[in-house]
């Protein structure tokens, strides 16, 4: 297991600082240290009280941390004073660090100060010619580096001067632009720019913390720079994505969620499963459609139909019994898996879908088993959307939701020209199909 020290500031909130540092460090695989340079009264909305450390003590926690276990990478935040990040300094040269990231964290999410003035040239001229890799924000680096920074050309710009101050490799982190988040990476030679989409919500407490302490794990690992900042930044997207809802102000982001969706990966192939023996038991293959119907699940924290689990080769029809062609995996879903991820953008407690046939009789039974029912129409959908490839489910389903404002139990269309009408049933999780399934075709016997 490899030792990654990390030297910073405590968040008495648990959402930055050391406590996310610790936390991020650990999900990921690494041991834990700290030197804890300064201790915060601070939550979700601001920073109520800063006392920071001797440097004198600051000292004295490294040199007992690495004299005795030793550390393979490091990462810097909140250093508040020039004392602090001297003393730093001095003890990373000491002992000869070599794999070090440095985020220059000088102002809270809240505005709060966390950094000297006095301090910054220090930082400038003592801290990051000793940095492997250091990460400013746009403010950040409009700091260091006294240029404007509003585009991708000036990011550019800026990396290539905070680069002359001696570190090896410089992210500039593009969060604070309009647009696309764009992160620049600078190695002394080329620029490689990374771009993911920018996330809707509030709850981003933590975001450097988070990012520089899994990109020192990762270097820690061993992972080239270009790689761990990569991967780095797909873990801070997923713990931003799914930030925690805690607090009046800015709530955390959630470094949980990588270990999540691995930990429930075997539980949802359980349900999926078992759900498809249940409904193997019982006499609804008059359900299944020309195209065969198939039952999806989502993990919690789903990103893609790769995260979603349904039966591959789908569910067929044999003597009036559904029976799956093969067992639950995932990412074998196309249609399906879109659609809970289309329902989960509007409510994720709806994880799961299965397509089953159309026609009036059963949309009836519907709404005669006491569900609640809503269609789109495929006419309506407007020609950007047509023309690509696996977006007009998506559409349809966003534009029944919207419009009731909740997620409903059916949703159901009559279909195009090369297009099979049919009905979707919605639920939270496997067994809650099962359920709507069975209600849909007793209410059918009981018409007929």
């Amino acid at each position: 297991m490899k030792r990654i020290l990390t030297i910073a500031g405590s968040d008495s909130g648990g959402g930055a600082g050391i406590q996310a540092d610790i936390k991020t460090i650990s999900l990921l695989g690494g041991f834990a240290m700290s030197v804890v340079t300064a201790l915060t009264a601070q939550n979700t909305e601001g920073v109520h009280a800063i006392h920071e450390l001797p440097a004198s003590f600051v000292e004295d926690q490294f040199d007992a941390v690495v004299g005795d276990i030793g550390v393979d990478a490091a990462k810097t935040g909140m250093l508040s004073s020039a004392a602090i990040v001297r003393a730093v300094s001095r003890r990373i040269d000491r002992y000869s660090i070599e794999k070090l990231v440095v985020d220059p964290v000088m102002v809270a999410k809240s505005g709060d100060r966390l950094l000297s003035e006095d301090a910054e040239e220090t930082l400038r001229d003592e801290l990051l010619p000793l940095a492997h890799v250091v990460t400013p924000n746009i403010p950040e680096a409009e700091v260091l580096t006294g240029i404007e920074v509003e585009d991708e050309a000036s990011m550019e710009e800026a990396a290539i001067s905070i680069h002359r101050m001696g570190p090896e490799y410089v992210v500039v982190k593009g969060g604070h632009l309009k647009g696309k988040p764009i992160d620049i990476l600078y190695d002394g030679e080329s620029t490689t720019t990374l771009v993911t989409d920018r996330l809707a919500g509030k709850n981003t407490h933590g975001t450097g913390c988070t990012y520089s302490s899994a990109l020192a794990t990762f270097i820690g690992k061993g992972m080239e720079v270009s790689e761990a900042v990569a991967e780095a930044k797909e873990f801070v997207t997923d713990a931003i994505q799914h930030g925690l809802d805690l607090g009046r102000g800015h709530g955390p982001t959630n470094p949980y969620v990588r270990v999540a969706r691995e930990m429930e990966r075997y539980e949802v192939l359980r349900e999926v499963s078992s759900a498809a023996r249940r409904l193997g038991e019982m006499e609804v293959g008059h359900l299944v459609p020309e195209v065969r119907s198939n039952l999806g699940y989502a993990l919690h924290y789903a990103r893609d139909t790769g995260d979603v689990a349904a039966i591959e080769g789908r569910i067929t029809d044999v003597s009036g019994r559904m029976v799956a062609c093969s067992c639950a995996d995932f990412g074998v879903s196309s249609h399906v898996a879109r659609i809970i991820l289309t329902v989960m953008c509007h409510d994720p407690k709806f994880r799961a879908a299965m397509n089953i046939r159309y026609s009036p009789d059963i949309v009836s039974a519907c709404e005669g088993a006491g569900l609640e029912v809503a269609s789109f129409d495929r006419s309506s959908e407007p020609q950007r959307v047509k023309g690509k490839e696996g977006s007009s489910l998506g559409w349809g389903v966003t534009q029944v939701i919207e419009r009731l404002g909740r997620v409903p139990d059916i949703i159901y269309d009559l279909g195009e020209i090369g297009k099979e009408p049919m009905v979707r049933v919605l639920g939270r999780n496997p067994g809650d199909i099962v359920r709507k399934v069975g209600v849909i075709s007793r209410e059918i016997d009981t018409g007929a």
